[in-house]
């Protein structure tokens, strides 16, 4: 999985995609710096699927985007819906049933719904230990107030389990949302402005660390003079690092801004459980933080974080989420361990959902391992939209890779090498049919012309020159597998370079992680092509495997009762 296709920016901006081969992203396409985003004259891109929620003009709007007289009525539907479903998987003598999410990602989720404009008041919470390239270990805590104003919390770690803290950083600043994006398809932009940002410590050697970073440049050095020496610390003082009143800014030299309050989007679906009612969970995604430290400063988001979740309206269970809204800057929380599994690479591991890269590429992943001779295949199916719903091209990829070893950079993750040796391309849409149909034949796929859904084979070509992919291909890998609260195997796999570049060396070998794949048991399904969206509702399957949970009927009928109060 680490190693892929080699990727160069693709001839057609409606079909590049940023990533190398490799459960990674196989695609990469011009940087984010280098886009032009489309202007006022320009043709404004088209809306995005269903799950996109218009506002109703002049009519306020409750937590849902409905009207606010009509969330009772709404609940009561859930609550209905909910019983109903027990009562329903209790009579149908099995015909009915529930499985986790394991199948090709979003045929059976419920309706993710979109909130534009954002709607940011309230506590956003992160639901677990997060991996910034560095690596850095934190955990977030955001609150945004009436009148634009925000605190965020940033609790950082010396441990990937987040067990030991280093020290914490108290933001305060205002934020404005602007318009939508015209970069990132479903995305809001926003411009903000840091009030003040100070530091708090929590050991010697935290402080000993932060006024390190501070020494290296001679315009730093001042500002690690108001730091106390480290036989004079104090874990509950607050160090100011910026205000704005002061005129006072100390947090270059330490790789910090707010870039991500730049990139927008809210989200809100329920949480379907067994023999329990669904759970609304409302999801906050921040702009993405760039993989090279010194290009963080100048970096604009084009792509996500891993979602902050909502403080009331979480997903359940959340061992973290409790812990984390009830920290602040002097009592940083201290999570309980997770379930580490040993890295025994096999079976298939799907996308749970959409994902989004930098440079504006949208994509679900399939990836399939066998141990037994350390090979590997994956289908990486790209989409023009945020929700996933209309297919640009397919790249199927197969190779072999390398013993793992556990690595010394990034406690917990073990390093891996990929090789891509094959690889497949099915365009899905007219555009990208019509731009490999125009190419010079050895450059992609040999003789013969391009048809609309049917796969080619790129190998003897040495990839596919128009969509950016080149063979044979290595990469240099990071991967970690936990489980959840759920119980589910979560695979997470290192974050591609910011910038596209392939880690084709040691020193380019990631130090994150991107959004985690969950692992798929059972029979062999079809992953080849782009998963349909039909009804929730199916038959029940004579044996197990990664197939869509099926939803009860009065499910159905509680989210055509939402959709129709919307619609009011």
């Amino acid at each position: 999985m680490s190693a892929r296709l080699h990727l160069q920016p693709s001839a057609a901006q409606r079909v590049s995609a940023k990533g190398g081969a490799g459960p990674r992203q196989l695609l990469r396409g011009t940087p984010a710096g280098r886009q032009r985003p489309c202007g006022p004259g320009d043709p404004r891109p088209p809306p995005s699927h269903a799950a996109t929620l218009q506002r109703c003009p002049g009519r306020p709007a409750g937590t849902d985007g409905m009207p606010a007289a009509m969330l009772p009525y709404a609940w009561v539907l859930m609550l209905l819906g909910a019983h109903s479903a027990e009562a329903a998987g209790k009579a149908g003598g099995g015909h009915l049933r529930w499985e986790p999410h394991c199948q090709q990602p979003l045929t059976s989720r419920a309706p993710v719904t979109a909130l534009l404009p954002p709607r940011l008041e309230g506590p956003w919470i992160s639901t677990g230990c997060e991996v910034r390239p560095g690596p850095e270990f934190l955990t977030r805590s955001y609150t945004f107030f009436p009148g634009r104003l925000f605190r965020a919390y940033q609790f950082y770690y010396q441990d990937p389990l987040c067990q030991e803290p280093a020290h914490s950083l108290v933001i305060k600043g205002k934020v404005r949302l602007r318009r939508a994006s015209w970069v990132t398809r479903g995305a809001t932009e926003a411009d903000y402005h840091l009030h003040k940002v100070g530091i708090v410590f929590h050991s010697r050697h935290a402080l000993l660390d932060i006024t390190r970073r501070l020494n290296r440049t001679q315009a730093s050095r001042d500002c690690a003079q108001q730091l106390p020496p480290a036989q004079a610390w104090v874990s509950e003082a607050l160090y100011e690092l910026l205000s704005a009143r002061a005129g006072r800014d100390c947090t270059a030299a330490l790789g910090f801004t707010m870039h991500e309050l730049s990139l927008v989007r809210v989200q809100r679906h329920l949480q379907l459980q067994p023999r329990a009612r669904p759970q609304l969970v409302e999801e906050l995604y921040l702009g993405d933080i760039h993989t090279n430290w010194a290009e963080r400063w100048h970096y604009r988001p084009t792509g996500y974080q891993r979602p902050l979740q909502s403080a009331l309206h979480h997903a359940h269970p959340c061992p973290a989420c409790s812990l984390i809204a009830r920290s602040d800057q002097h009592h940083p929380p201290v999570l309980p361990a997770p379930t580490a599994l040993p890295l025994h690479l096999g079976g298939r591991w799907v996308s749970p959902g959409c994902e989004v890269r930098p440079a504006v590429l949208f994509l679900t992943r399939l990836f399939t391992f066998h141990g037994h001779n350390r090979s590997w295949e994956g289908y990486y199916h790209h989409f023009s939209d945020p929700a996933c719903r209309q297919p640009t091209f397919t790249v199927y990829a197969a190779g072999h890779y390398t013993r793992g070893t556990p690595s010394a950079k990034v406690p917990g993750g073990t390093e891996l090498v990929f090789q891509v040796t094959e690889a497949r391309v099915t365009p899905m849409d007219q555009v990208t049919t019509a731009m490999l149909n125009v190419s010079e034949p050895s450059s992609c796929g040999g003789l013969g012309a391009w048809s609309l859904g049917t796969e080619r084979d790129v190998t003897a070509t040495n990839g596919c020159l128009p969509l950016g992919i080149r063979l044979p291909h290595v990469e240099y890998e990071l991967f970690k597998v936990e489980q959840d609260p759920l119980g589910q195997s979560l695979l997470f796999i290192g974050q591609r370079p910011t910038d596209g570049s392939s880690p084709d060396t040691p020193e380019k070998r990631p130090t994150s992680y991107q959004a985690p794949l969950v692992l798929c048991n059972g029979a062999a399904q079809d992953f080849s092509k782009p998963p349909q969206h039909g009804p929730l509702l199916q038959k029940p399957l004579n044996s197990g495997g990664c197939w869509p949970p099926v939803a009860p009927l009065p499910f159905l009928l509680l989210i055509r009762g939402l959709a129709f109060l919307q619609r009011l």
